[in-house]
């Protein structure tokens, strides 16, 4: 196949080009400028947006012997992924940017970019799997279970399964380096990322404070005990909170129990966070909107259920078990039906924040995922 590997500057990306050469793929590298000014994202070898990453995405494709091209998606990103983090957290919701990132850039513009220009597929460095289903190609766990990278891409659907390529996901992370190394790829012990690739030295709350510090209804509210409803403390805005946070509440005494407190609840109309124990962040049912299925759709009405059904909610959180059941719901204003999902959870999750991805599994192959909009708390023991 004629293929684009994506390559991001680091490790992983390189090793995936390199093992889809040997495949017998006709191989090109591509990096995205995702930014117009590298220097106004990150700076460093940390993220997957800056000139030094270029320059090693570059290299590596030197090294591997293919065609090397930067593909400008600066403008794309900033609406569909910096724009949408903003505004998700200006609703007092928790988004997941590189989930976004996979849905509208990786998988979507980049792809058809690819395809409109000849190409079959394109190849990533994350770890997950495909296989061949009953009903086409599905997406499953990785076997490192440590890296595993299935539920960031738990927002493609069929058609983009078909034509993507995951080299990695049969290969644990330490055997990567060591292939990268054994090759001569000098991004063979670049440290990993784990920050969100536009927000400078990882400070999600200075760059919101930055980006979003005048934007009404965000500028300014009250910390408020859930128990008592006693006002602990002003913030300067409900950005830099999300459900279940710990520290930087700044409310200066402790609960009367002498507990910590976290963050149970975001109103971002009225500025309101509010506080209490961590019992109480113990979560029972999710509401989720709008599903994307990563093969065929769960049809209206239908219920999954069983032994190895279970959903992950956050990047590197635990699996739940639990049973997903799907209905339509007709919109306001005439404006059609669209899919639900509720997901009862046997096992409860805590800190589960509106705007966070619900990835669904069955056993190790990934159903499809939704947006978390409501949850409902388990009931106290």
């Amino acid at each position: 196949m004629k293929v684009v590997a994506a390559m991001s500057g680091g490790v992983d990306s390189a090793v995936a080009a390199a093992r889809a050469v040997d495949a017998g793929h006709e191989v090109t590298g591509i990096h995205l400028a995702l930014s117009r000014n590298p220097k106004s994202y990150r700076s460093g070898a940390r993220g997957c947006c800056t000139i030094e990453d270029a320059n090693d995405a570059r290299r590596a494709a030197d090294v591997i012997g293919i065609p090397f091209y930067v593909w400008d998606m600066s403008d794309r990103f900033h609406e569909d992924v910096v724009e949408d983090f903003m505004d998700t957290y200006a609703a007092g919701q928790t988004p997941n940017p590189c989930l976004r990132c996979n849905e509208k850039i990786k998988f979507a513009a980049v792809l058809d970019r690819a395809l409109a220009l000849g190409f079959d597929a394109v190849v990533t460095g994350h770890y997950a799997r495909l296989e061949s289903g009953p009903e086409g190609v599905e997406l499953h766990r990785a076997v490192d279970r440590g890296k595993d990278q299935s539920y960031v891409l738990g927002v493609l659907d069929e058609r983009q399964l078909r034509h993507s390529l995951f080299p990695l996901g049969d290969t644990p992370k330490s055997d990567v380096r060591r292939e990268a190394a054994a090759r001569g790829l000098l991004v063979a012990d670049k440290p990993d990322s784990h920050d969100i690739c536009f927000v400078a030295d990882g400070d999600n709350a200075g760059w919101l404070r930055e980006k979003l510090g005048d934007r009404a209804p965000n500028h300014g509210g009250d910390i408020v005990d859930e128990a008592s409803g006693e006002v602990l403390g002003r913030h300067d805005g409900t950005y830099g909170f999300t459900i279940g946070q710990r520290r930087g509440l700044r409310l200066g005494r402790p609960a009367p129990d002498g507990k910590p407190r976290f963050v149970l609840d975001i109103e971002p109309v009225s500025g309101t966070v509010t506080v209490g124990p961590r019992e109480h962040l113990a979560v029972a049912r999710i509401r989720a909107d709008r599903p994307r299925w990563c093969g065929a759709a769960l049809p209206d009405g239908s219920r999954l259920e069983g032994p190895g059904v279970t959903v992950q909610l956050r990047a590197h959180g635990a699996e739940h078990r639990a049973v997903v059941s799907v209905s339509s719901v007709v919109e306001e204003a005439g404006r059609g039906r669209h899919e639900t999902m509720e997901i009862d959870l046997i096992d409860p999750a805590s800190g589960i924040a509106p705007g966070q991805a619900a990835v669904i599994y069955d056993g190790t192959r990934v159903v499809g995922s939704a947006t978390i909009t409501a949850t409902d708390r388990a009931a106290l023991v």
